[in-house]
């Protein structure tokens, strides 16, 4: 198979041809990769913000689609020929043991699930039928940007009319997640970015104010919004400790609740003061929109149809296997907001 593989931690990925498939373990299942995604948590470990990496060679990758080509002994939940949603968030299904490659003489390591290659062995809890109707593009979304930002907005926290809501951070995750909450019709819905196209793009996916998240006065400028208040709800997405900061401190007292799904770089803390959480605010953080890809994902796809939620416009570049980098680059910069590779796109059919 071709894969990228990082060999090094703020080195770009290696795209290597003729790496050798393992014999299937118990659990596990053969795929080949239609279009993979790439998200900022693939960037942090790329660029060496996740810490040690103790794994190294590994390949990456954690939302997909594609194809199965091979399943093990075990395995029920899909078969031969099954269109699936790869992603990180465990459903039901066999645990299984991450593979391990080969390729000339080297080991490269790999967990439940990558998919920056153009075919892999996964473990069997990392698939999702693909939903009827929803091409295979458009799918990948539903590996990570869908149950994270749509079980931001929908498992978390239950959003009502009457209620006020700002989302911090208006990438993959962020985007998906105003989507989502734009379907409760909340009172104020409140987009902060510091990225003007991306301010711009909140509105059409149904902000009703958008603020510039570099301006010094913006928790006031919040708070001016909702009376004084703060906003009942605020997700934050952007991946900073200090955005997570100004989701608590934009979070009214007496039972906001502030809920983040990024992860700073390794070693970051945040600083709140404790006296606000007695005076009944809430945080916490999200882990994949507490989703249940069985239970959720073909609950979300018809969300997005019913409310013709207009997913398409989360791809606005697309990029070869071997243009991986570039991809990186792209989403480091905010070029983009959600990278798609196209590596076998002709099993869309």
């Amino acid at each position: 198979m071709k894969a990228a593989v990082l060999f090094e931690t703020g080195k770009p990925l290696r795209v290597l041809d003729n790496i050798e498939l393992p014999k299937l373990l118990p659990g596990q299942v053969e795929v080949a990769i239609a279009y993979s995604g790439v998200c900022h948590s693939q960037l942090m470990e790329v660029r060496g913000k996740r810490g040690e990496d103790k794994f190294l060679p590994h390949l990456l990758g954690h939302e997909a689609t594609g194809i199965v080509t091979g399943v093990s002994e075990g395995v029920t939940k899909v078969s031969l020929g099954d269109k699936v949603i790869l992603g990180w968030i465990r459903g039901s299904g066999m645990e299984a043991p991450g593979a391990l490659y080969k390729w000339q003489g080297t080991k490269l390591n790999s967990g439940g699930i990558t998919t920056f290659s153009d075919h892999t062995v996964v473990s069997e809890n990392r698939l999702t039928i693909l939903p009827y109707g929803l091409p295979m593009d458009l799918g990948v979304l539903f590996g990570c940007a869908v149950p994270t930002g749509a079980g931001l907005a929908l498992n978390e926290v239950d959003i009502e009319p009457q209620h006020t809501v700002a989302i911090i951070g208006i990438g993959g995750i962020g985007a998906i997640a105003l989507m989502f909450a734009s379907c409760s019709k909340p009172k104020r819905l409140i987009a902060v970015d510091v990225n003007p196209d991306k301010r711009k793009v909140a509105l059409q996916l149904g902000a009703t104010h958008v603020l510039d998240g570099s301006e010094s006065n913006i928790l006031e400028q919040i708070q001016k919004l909702t009376d004084g208040k703060g906003v009942d709800f605020c997700l934050d997405s952007a991946g900073k400790t200090t955005t997570i900061e100004l989701a608590f401190n934009a979070t009214r007292r007496q039972g906001g609740q502030c809920v983040f799904a990024s992860h700073p770089e390794a070693g970051k803390l945040i600083s709140i003061d404790p006296f606000e959480l007695v005076n009944g605010k809430q945080i916490k953080g999200s882990w994949g929109g507490k989703t249940d890809p069985d239970r959720d994902l073909p609950k979300f796809f018809r969300m997005s149809e019913d409310n013709d939620l207009p997913l398409e416009t989360m791809i606005s570049k697309r990029y070869s296997l071997e243009n991986i980098n570039d991809a990186l680059d792209d989403l480091e910069s905010g070029v983009v907001m959600r990278p798609l590779l196209e590596i076998n796109p002709e099993l869309d059919s």
